[in-house]
């Protein structure tokens, strides 16, 4: 029990849950500022995605797309990629998504099936750019990324209302998704939970897509830590050049982190668009992507953490949410939150790599050398 209270990993989640409540604290504080009921406001931000079955869905809804946004981003971040272009692989498998289940003439779950494949396919295809100017001719994958980010939100709003558009409405957006083209919901369809689970379904969306994310958690972590290709993406983003000494294709491992993580990316706008909206509209990720990096950061890229992460991340925006329905408070309060803790978490990491920067030669031990042996390297304790 004392290796374990003073083990690293025990160590880093009590500071991640002391950052976790500075941020809260600290947004009380300001609650008290703008609010002319400061205790109501936080007490609906802090409980109110638990006071009801379809708030609690709501927040399982969100966090179950957040997962996958977050295993996206954790992928290429192993890699050391900046690659911010999960909102685009998104946004462009929620119109294919779309595009499939509206207009392709086959039965409810063949267009299903092709929804999911075609819609990661689209993710794949998505990154393919970036992904190959940054191995072949490294170029920033942050700068590109970014750029094709605004691209595919302008071809998303004027393919929608080229094809998908309903006509004689205003709003952006495309027909509902016939009722028998609906993933079944996660509570199984057994006799003594038939109660439940039309309980559920009246109140909530969660479907089968819930599985799928704890599908996708697990086979991320074998993806990184049981596989040939998840030990060149660790070594690679541990020392690139070490991996090329190594016999490692450094550019191959870049390129695949990339369009592998766009798979996940695009499970995230799929279940966004089949089961959240059951249709594509304008303005539909509303910067999902970004948050797939506080997700990774948070999560220490971990796909293990990356559930509780998004869990927790989900319930935030839930608070907020219900806080700024009910009360006097703006959802921005809860951004000053989430900005607070993730400061907090990322300033922690990143102490021992500036302390180390800032050590000067003059600092360092001495290394001690064994008496009436040659100095050399082996000989150092």
């Amino acid at each position: 029990m004392k290796d374990f209270l003073q083990s690293k990993g025990f160590r880093s989640f009590l500071r991640v849950l002391l950052a976790i409540g500075i941020g809260l604290g600290l947004g009380f504080v300001l609650t008290i500022f703008v609010s002319k009921n400061p205790l109501a406001s936080y007490r609906a931000f802090l409980l109110g995605p638990l006071t009801q079955l379809n708030r609690i869905g709501d927040w399982l809804e969100e966090s179950t797309t957040l997962i996958f946004l977050g295993l996206a981003i954790s992928i290429v971040f192993t890699a050391k990629q900046f690659y911010l272009g999960v909102e685009g692989q998104m946004i462009m498998a929620c119109f294919t998504t779309a595009a499939v289940i509206l207009f392709f003439p086959f039965s409810p779950v063949v267009r299903i099936i092709l929804a999911f494949i075609l819609g990661a396919l689209t993710g794949v295809v998505w990154g393919i750019i970036p992904a190959y100017i940054k191995a072949y001719l490294n170029a920033s994958e942050l700068v590109s990324s970014l750029m094709l980010n605004t691209v595919a939100l302008k071809l998303f709003e004027y393919l929608v209302i080229r094809f998908l558009k309903v006509p004689g409405v205003s709003s952006l957006m495309s027909e509902r998704f016939p009722a028998e083209v609906s993933l079944p919901s996660f509570i199984p369809n057994l006799p003594f939970l038939a109660e439940t689970r039309a309980l559920w379904d009246k109140q909530t969306s969660l479907t089968i897509f819930v599985y799928l994310a704890i599908a996708a958690v697990i086979v991320v972590y074998f993806l990184l830590y049981k596989t040939p290709f998840g030990y060149e993406i660790r070594t690679v983003g541990s020392n690139d050049k070490f991996a090329r000494y190594g016999g490692i294709n450094v550019k191959r491992v870049i390129m695949q982190s990339i369009l592998v993580s766009g798979i996940f990316a695009a499970l995230g706008g799929i279940h966004l668009t089949m089961v959240i909206h059951r249709r594509a509209l304008l303005n539909m990720t509303a910067g999902l992507g970004f948050e797939g990096v506080n997700i990774a950061i948070l999560s220490f890229n971990n796909p293990i953490i990356v559930p509780f992460a998004s869990l927790l991340y989900g319930y935030l925006r839930a608070g907020a949410d219900i806080m700024e329905r009910t009360t006097d408070v703006s959802r921005e309060l809860v951004t000053i939150v989430q900005a607070a803790v993730l400061l907090l978490i990322t300033a922690e990491r990143l102490l021992p790599i500036i302390q180390q920067r800032v050590t000067t030669p003059g600092d360092e031990e001495a290394p001690v050398i064994k008496p009436g042996t040659k100095k050399g390297a082996s000989d150092v304790l």
